[in-house]
């Protein structure tokens, strides 16, 4: 037979040829929930700050397989046995552990479902899709659930403090946010990491490129996932949800052309017990597109709140993010207040307290490049002796680097001085 029948080539920006093998992966990959994710964008709102920021989870979702792919090659030539079930189950949990992700990945993430994680939804997928697949997916579940206790390395490569997640996600950012401080030497890592004790290890030559990785973790935060603009991007599209909330529950009948988009808008479903076959249905038909659609529908509502923030989405007249150097206060607070009726009022715009509050936000950022309590890294000495990473560097600032950076912040119109 002509191999090359047997396998289905992908050709990625970031990891050169991806090859898949037809069967279950390919019949994943080919499925309507994992296509869906060709329409969400891998970092949310960041286009509108790094314009070739528009990637999507899909593109990631198959990068990270290919990392698996490689890894546990590389794991297998140094004797790490694996069996082509559990090969294929790491596989298929790597590949779909984003499938649950909704509409800007993380921006709405809990605004249409309460007591929420796209973790959950992603689970709720998986045993989905594990019925209609006659039980292909029970390996898979199982490690990407943490419930396979013979080899807990298989997990920790799809979530750890290492884990290929993560080396995707730095190296495809930093490639089409243009921030190359962000670049991560996988090929390194990969090939210096191994299983000791039944756990995934790195070899003491691979110490630098684990600083490098953790370095780079904290400039992505810094300079991308947490950027200013960002940030205030975000909360302009939590406040049109908020408002579109508000009007909704006052008998408003707002337009879309998104029955699911408006199914979780008027009953605000609850994951707080399970995620129920209905809320499912209607969250995977989710995509980027029926958000856009909708604000692009709003922008002409007879709610002059909500028109105006949809036409300052849709122009990209972002709200100004100021940093604090203490967290709010309630001078501070009404001192905001106050300076947005005066200009909401100057614009024509209702200037009452409530509405005030959809132009302005206090908030704190955070970020924790690298977590040594409880789920470190873990390097391969000398004597086959593993030692956590921040006690084998020969740098002090690894210590630096595990400290949770908290900025304070207040998002508000621009013009108004702080």
């Amino acid at each position: 037979m002509d191999k090359s029948t047997q396998y289905k080539i992908f050709n990625d920006p970031i990891h050169g040829f991806i090859t898949v093998p037809k069967g279950i992966i390919l019949q994943l990959i080919d499925h309507p929930y994992v296509q869906r994710l060709r329409q969400i964008k891998q970092m949310g709102l960041g286009y509108l700050v790094f314009p070739a920021a528009e990637h999507s989870r899909f593109s990631h979702a198959l990068g990270a397989m290919e990392l698996a792919q490689r890894t546990l090659n590389n794991l297998r030539e140094k004797d790490t046995t694996i069996s082509p079930a559990e090969f294929e189950g790491t596989l298929i949990a790597i590949l779909l552990h984003d499938v649950g992700h909704g509409p800007l990945s993380h921006t709405l993430e809990w605004d249409l479902i309460s007591d929420f994680s796209h973790e959950m939804m992603t689970l709720a997928i998986m045993r989905e899709l594990n019925q209609t697949m006659d039980g292909k997916l029970e390996t898979a579940i199982k490690i990407f659930t943490d419930q396979y206790p013979k080899k807990p390395f298989l997990n920790q490569l799809v979530s750890s403090q290492l884990d290929l997640d993560r080396l995707d996600y730095l190296k495809r950012d930093s490639a089409f946010t243009g921030v190359y401080e962000g670049s991560v030497g996988i090929d390194r890592i990969l090939k210096t990491m191994r299983v000791h004790k039944g756990n995934v290890v790195i070899e003491k030559k691979g110490i630098y490129a684990i600083e490098n990785y953790i370095l780079a973790r904290r400039l992505m935060y810094m300079q991308v996932y947490l950027h200013k603009t960002v940030l205030s991007a975000d909360k302009l599209m939590r406040n049109i949800f908020k408002r579109v909330r508000v009007l909704i529950d006052h008998g408003v009948d707002l337009p879309s052309h998104s029955p699911s988009l408006t199914y979780f808008l008027k009953n605000r479903p609850s994951a707080k017990k399970e995620i129920s076959q209905e809320v499912l249905y209607n969250y995977v038909q989710l995509d980027d597109n029926d958000v856009f659609q909708s604000i692009k529908y709003w922008q002409n509502s007879d709610d002059a709140i909500l028109a105006d923030l949809c036409k300052r989405f849709q122009s990209r007249s972002l709200f100004r993010t100021t940093f604090l150097k203490s967290g709010k206060t309630g001078k501070l607070e009404q001192k905001i207040k106050n300076k947005t009726k005066s200009l909401l009022k100057k614009r024509g715009l209702p200037h009452d307290d409530e509405s005030a509050a959809y132009y302005y936000d206090f908030d704190k950022s955070y970020s924790e490049a690298y977590k040594y309590e409880n789920e470190g890294i873990w390097i391969l000495e000398e004597q086959n002796k593993a030692i956590e990473f921040s006690k084998a560097a020969d740098t002090k600032n690894i210590i630096a680097l595990t400290q949770p950076v908290v900025k304070p912040y207040v998002v508000h119109l621009k013009g108004l001085e702080i």
